[in-house]
């Protein structure tokens, strides 16, 4: 079976419909990828489908900017860390409620996704990719030793394929409504084309003005990076120029071109760069030194990076505190950290981590009545919510132990407090305590007084030694 052959028959058979079903990408469609080269080999020259690729150079983002800026590698370093420590588990439902949760064999391929790799192996990766290119691409694919395995596929070098569908109703075309599948082709090797459910996409940031591709976190923030790699650049110059303004020295007219150059070069030598910083100037021959510029003191150096690092630090939703930032510092206490993890954590980690469970459960079978969750009980960084968690379930088991008690039933306190809806109540028509109908009595005879003793005025009568009663006569007087 032949490379196109194969790909049609999966797709013949993921998009089966009755005959009144929209038409779909069919093997025409597939045979208008290519021009004259039927098998692929040229699959970026000769598509003439709608597509999407990722936007900028990979590689310049990652080595001009990721690698060369302090202040957005210790941001993404920040999201990696935590982001990394979720697991992965599957969440069961309880009468659409989210249930507990539970682990089971599929899940190894998320624990192991290849030889020598954990799930933090896993979510590292995602987090770099979709940050630095907006998107994270996998698949999954059959080891040598039998094995699945999740297969990293670099994002730079996957195209989104779209496609269009005709509206039988509206009889006219939606372009760009239907995902058709990815082209994976690196600079060395075999081109692949992947159907949607093979493949684990990743996009947390939907670009605005396409379908399916993610924006990367680094694009808002592209001119705040130049600028603050713009003033350590300043810095690294300052120090290494005698770590002071810019100096004008000028020379008498008499001085002629030649004298100037043996002079420059004698200077230069003797006091640029931070090893000859503070050393004594001599000059002689007319010979007059001016400063220009302004010191990091004037120009107010350390507010405007600061300022810029705030920032950067809020496009990729980290608080300066966390990061540790001079402005975040500058205002920390441990409080402020705390609300800053709180912010960190349900703002920008829980939010990542069910996009990414709702992406890597393209490449696990799916489970009934069950979905991917992830799990954050062992995440260390949010302990401090545990106990805030134990305090919200002890203050919810007093609240549905007193409205038990005043007569509602068990099962609609539980849901009125799990959903925060007081209409849930069911009442059961029964008085609060004792719980028994108005009017009912607590047991037979309860309340009644209790009747009085006839002979209570008689005397008793004495029973002998053998225990039989004596008569009137045989009694003491």
């Amino acid at each position: 079976m032949g490379f196109l052959e194969r790909i049609t028959n999966r797709h013949t058979e993921r998009f089966q419909r009755p005959a009144a079903a929209l038409s779909r990408f069919g093997w025409d469609d597939y045979l208008s990828l290519f021009s004259a080269d039927p098998f692929g080999l040229g699959f970026y020259q000769t598509i003439t489908g709608s597509q999407e690729r990722v936007e900028g150079n990979f590689d310049g983002i990652v080595n001009g900017v990721y690698k060369r800026s302090g202040v957005v590698f210790a941001c993404l370093l920040s999201r990696l860390l935590v982001f990394s420590e979720a697991r992965f588990q599957w969440r069961g439902f309880n009468s659409g409620r989210p249930g507990n949760l539970f682990g089971g064999q599929d899940l190894a391929l998320l624990e192991r996704p290849w030889p020598g790799a954990t799930t933090g192996d896993l979510l590292a990766r995602m987090e770099q990719d979709s940050s630095l290119a907006g998107a994270f691409f996998a698949t999954r694919r059959r080891s040598r030793d039998g094995r699945d395995r999740i297969v990293r596929l670099r994002p730079d070098w996957v195209t989104i394929v779209l496609g269009s569908y005709e509206d039988p109703d509206l009889q006219a075309f939606d372009l760009d409504a239907e995902l058709i599948g990815y082209i994976y082709q690196p600079p060395t090797g075999r081109t692949e084309v992947l159907l949607p459910e093979e493949v684990c996409h990743y996009a947390p940031i939907p670009d605005p003005v396409a379908s399916f591709r993610g924006m990367s976190l680094l694009q808002a923030v592209i001119r705040d990076i130049e600028g603050d790699m713009a003033a350590s650049t300043h810095k690294l110059k300052f120090f290494e120029n005698g770590a002071s303004p810019n100096m004008v020295v000028t020379m008498d007219a008499s001085v002629t071109p030649e004298v100037f150059e043996r002079f420059k070069e004698k200077m230069e030598l003797s006091h640029r760069g931070a090893v000859n910083a503070y050393r004594t100037l001599y000059l002689g021959g007319g010979a007059d030194v001016k400063t220009v510029g302004n010191s990091f003191e004037q120009m107010s150096y350390k507010a405007i990076q600061a300022l810029g690092e705030t920032r950067i630090a809020a496009a990729l939703g980290v608080p300066p505190v966390i990061v540790g930032l001079s402005e975040g510092l500058a205002s920390a206490t441990y409080s402020n950290y705390a609300q800053a993890r709180r912010r960190f954590g349900d703002g920008t980690l829980r939010p990542l981590w069910r996009n990414a469970a709702g992406s890597l459960a393209n490449l696990l079978p799916p489970r009934p009545n069950a979905q991917l969750w992830y799990d954050d009980r062992d995440v260390s960084f949010l302990r401090e919510d545990k106990k805030d968690a134990a305090e919200i379930f002890q203050v919810e088991a007093s609240t549905i132990a007193s409205l038990v008690r005043e007569g509602f039933t068990a099962e609609s306190a539980q849901a009125a407090t799990a959903a925060q809806d007081s209409g849930l109540l069911v009442h059961t028509g029964l008085l609060s305590v004792q719980l028994q109908p108005p009017g009912a009595q607590l047991s037979p005879g309860a309340g009644e007084p209790e009747p009085e003793d006839e002979n209570e005025d008689e005397p008793a009568d004495e029973e002998g030694p053998d225990g039989a009663v004596l008569d009137e006569e045989e009694q003491q007087p």
